[in-house]
């Protein structure tokens, strides 16, 4: 069992450990070199900043914002890590296997990032589908989760191999499913994402994104290894 090791060294830098295992920075504090728009331009050139060594999604007033952002490679069994720190009322998403589909455009399933104390959509899916660490829209954390409060730096991990998938937040694994099995199309077939084609969230591969839902979250140690 992977288990997710707490960060010894300085942000946005891998230990030579890392390295032997294979891991990659997706961002090093300066350069968004491995990211491009989710629509395939450009990095968004307002929304999104780096403000020492962090990579933040903030609104723009009276504008347009900048946009989901997402990978310039795709992946299929990974293993991927990112720090994350919310503003009160946030809403903002990690998606993975984010790809075009058929029938219902580009998606990926979304680990949610969320101020489950403020923002409504905590209480607006089914049994905690829509809360922080969720599966959103279809499959809710366990109890177990710990989420620190707003302001503070939480560890989101997103383990990938065949069909078998993991949630992890701060070091605890918080959800974890099987991609086709008869609970996931249960929940599928609740969710907004039930008409899809094809299968939603059964593709081989995609990209990560990092969503602007237009509030401000933080991002650093954003890091990725193939399995």
């Amino acid at each position: 069992m992977l288990i997710a090791q707490g960060y010894t060294q300085a942000p946005n830098t891998l230990s030579q450990k890392e390295m032997k295992e294979g891991w990659i920075l997706l961002f090093d504090g300066k350069s968004v070199s491995n990211w491009q728009s989710a629509s395939g331009k450009p990095f968004p050139t307002q929304g999104w900043t780096i403000q020492n060594g962090t990579l933040i999604v903030k609104p723009v007033p009276g504008s347009q914002n900048g946009g989901d952002i997402v990978t310039i490679n795709e992946y299929s069994d990974f293993e991927f890590m990112v720090d994350f720190r919310t503003t009160v009322g946030a809403n903002s998403g990690i998606k993975y296997l984010y790809t075009n589909y058929e029938k219902g455009g580009r998606l990926g399933c979304e680990y949610q990032i969320l101020d489950d104390n403020v923002n409504p959509d905590a209480k607006a899916g089914i049994d905690g589908n829509r809360v922080c660490g969720a599966f959103y829209d279809l499959l809710p954390p366990l109890p177990n989760r710990k989420v620190n409060a707003v302001g503070e730096w939480n560890t989101a991990r997103i383990l990938l191999k065949g069909k078998h998938v993991e949630h992890w937040l701060n070091g605890i694994k918080i959800l974890e499913y099987e991609r086709g099995s008869e609970t996931y199309m249960q929940a599928l077939a609740k969710s907004k994402f039930k008409d899809v084609v094809p299968v939603f969230g059964m593709v081989p591969k995609g990209r990560i994104l990092l969503q602007d839902h237009g509030t401000e979250v933080w991002f650093r140690n954003i890091k990725i290894r193939s399995l």
